[in-house]
């Protein structure tokens, strides 16, 4: 090659003709047309997305080659730099029509799946930049002299295509390239599904390789290739098996969440009405319908027929829920005017008696009101309790007065309530009871003074009626007790009882004196035992006869 031919140091490389490659085994010439770059892409996506990603402009089919032909490095593909430009074949006086000059090569991390955004995906890292060695493309390959490249497998030769002019090196340097190319692919489709990235185009992608391993272009192992897709298949297989029994059990998990938002509010509307507390039912009922806009926003879609089904229940749910709390309070409402209206009506009788004079009369019927006041039902709370206080205000108006002119007569029945003391004095003197005769005719006296002092005031009225109450009912107990002494009919019956025990005890110790006489033992016993109990009677009436005189 002269140093015509070589690239200048800019990269820009001299205007040559393209190889072109051949049939299978015909010498006729074949574009690599725009269809055949866009199949570098792994990803099925379109030639326009590709250039977009790689900064490359695909030419059209046919057309002008563009002025140098720049191949990425392993290690600039990686880093999104641009090796410089290989060194292009030599131009020839006369050569084939010119094809479109291949593009500079997407790399792995240009051809990899776009993530979308709001999803969380694996992280899939680029593979290492396959490079096949010249020196290893030859074990694959050979080149003859007019450039022509034979690709070898299992013994048998095929045409992989024409690059001539150019040095074998350099033939198969290119060809070796598109080997590399396709191999990228596979291992970011390999590390696609280790990290088990979504299926989406996987297996479109794997049909994809095969076509372009299929039509033998390239130089390498190509049964290598073939043997990977293979297993792609299989592993991508398993992979779509795994993502829908995946998608299955959280569709289920989802629908199941659904499913128990349902529930609970089927449950909160379908209670009693009369036992709802309507605060906390309003407030978790709400919760669930926020807890359901937002599984409908960020949730998995369950379908259309599913979500609907459970869309009408829950609407149906809080439809009844909502109707069951508008009759409540509307119930509650007309209940609670009415109880107003009855208090109402208590009140005005409560105020037209706060200015009687006729305190018993008047305290009896305020007592009345109070016990029709707390039959009746509650308003609510913010009318019941100023009800209250105008019910109250008028009790307290009348009482008040009735104080007032209980503390008014207390200040002149004072003189009373020290004659009273001065009797409850002299009463209480009487006891113990001595003479029995002496203390009826002393309390006698002592009860007509106390009639004769008067009313006493109210705070003092229980005390000294009580303590008159003990020295009247010490002296009823004597005058009890005095009668049941001196009663002759108590004395009578017990003189007979006297006789008639003394005349068993005779009877008794005759008995037990002719046992002992004959020796009968079992005699003996029954008379002492008989004779002793009879002895204790005796004992015991002769005694209370005693008392009796």
């Amino acid at each position: 090659m002269t140093d015509s031919q070589k690239p200048d140091e800019t990269g820009q490389a001299q205007q040559h003709d393209e190889p072109v490659e051949t049939g299978s085994g015909d010498d006729a010439v074949k574009d690599p047309s725009a269809a055949e770059l866009q199949q570098t892409n792994g990803t099925g996506e379109a030639s326009s997305e590709l250039g977009a990603d790689t900064g490359t402009d695909v030419p059209e089919h046919g057309g002008d080659a563009p002025a140098g032909n720049s191949e990425p490095a392993s290690d600039a593909a990686a880093s999104g730099t641009v090796a410089p430009n290989e060194t292009a074949a030599p131009k020839l006086a006369a050569s084939p029509k010119p094809s479109p000059r291949p593009g500079p090569r997407p790399t792995p991390a240009a051809i990899a799946p776009k993530v979308r955004q709001g999803k969380a995906q694996s992280a899939v890292a680029a593979p290492p930049v396959h490079s096949t060695s010249v020196a290893e493309a030859s074990k694959w390959a050979r080149v003859d002299d007019e450039g022509h490249v034979f690709l070898m497998v299992d013994g048998n030769e095929q045409s992989v295509g024409q690059y001539p002019d150019a040095s074998s090196d350099d033939a198969l340097a290119y060809f070796a390239r598109k080997y590399d190319d396709v191999a990228g692919q596979v291992g970011l489709l390999e590390q696609r599904v280790a990290v088990k990235a979504p299926t989406t185009d996987m297996i479109k992608t794997v049909e994809h390789l095969e076509a372009q391993v299929a039509e033998r272009s390239m130089v390498g192992d190509v049964l290598a290739l073939e043997s990977r897709l293979g297993k792609l298949r299989t592993d991508i297989a398993d992979l779509k098996e795994t993502e829908r029994a995946e998608h299955e059990a959280a569709k289920s998990a989802e629908t199941a969440a659904r499913e128990a938002i349902v529930v609970e509010a089927e449950q909160i509307a379908g209670a009693d009405p009369a036992t709802i507390q309507w605060k906390h039912s309003s407030a978790r009922m709400n919760e669930l319908f926020e807890s359901w806009k937002s599984a409908q926003k960020n949730g998995m879609r369950l379908g259309r027929g599913t979500e609907d089904a459970l869309w009408k229940r829950f609407r149906s749910a809080r439809t009844l829920f909502d109707r069951h709390r508008r009759a409540y309070f509307s119930r509650l409402d007309s209940e609670n005017a009415a109880a107003k209206e009855a208090k109402e009506e208590l009140i005005k009788e409560a105020e037209a008696l706060s200015d009687s004079t006729d305190w018993g009369r008047t305290a009896g019927e305020y007592r009345k009101l109070m016990d029709q006041w707390k039959a009746s039902k509650r308003a609510s709370r913010k009318d019941d309790d100023a009800l209250w206080a105008r019910f109250r205000a008028a009790q307290d108006k009348f009482f008040s007065a009735r104080q007032a002119a209980n503390e008014e007569i207390d200040q002149e029945f004072s003189a009373n309530l020290v004659v009273k003391e001065e009797l409850l004095v002299e009463a209480r003197a009487l006891l113990p009871v001595k003479d029995l005769s002496s203390a009826k005719k002393s309390l006698q006296s002592i009860h007509a003074r106390w009639e004769q002092a008067g009313k006493v005031p109210r705070s003092d009225m229980a005390r000294v009626e009580a303590g008159l109450r003990e020295v009247d009912e010490a002296v009823r107990k004597a005058d009890e007790e005095h009668w049941r002494k001196s009663d002759p009919e108590t004395k009578a019956r017990t003189n007979s009882a006297m006789n008639q025990l003394e005349s068993t005890i005779a009877g008794l110790q005759d008995d037990l004196e002719t046992a002992r006489k004959a020796g009968d033992q079992k005699k003996i016993a029954a008379a002492e035992e008989a004779l002793a109990a009879r002895q204790q009677w005796l004992d015991q009436i002769q005694k209370s006869a005693k008392d009796l005189h």
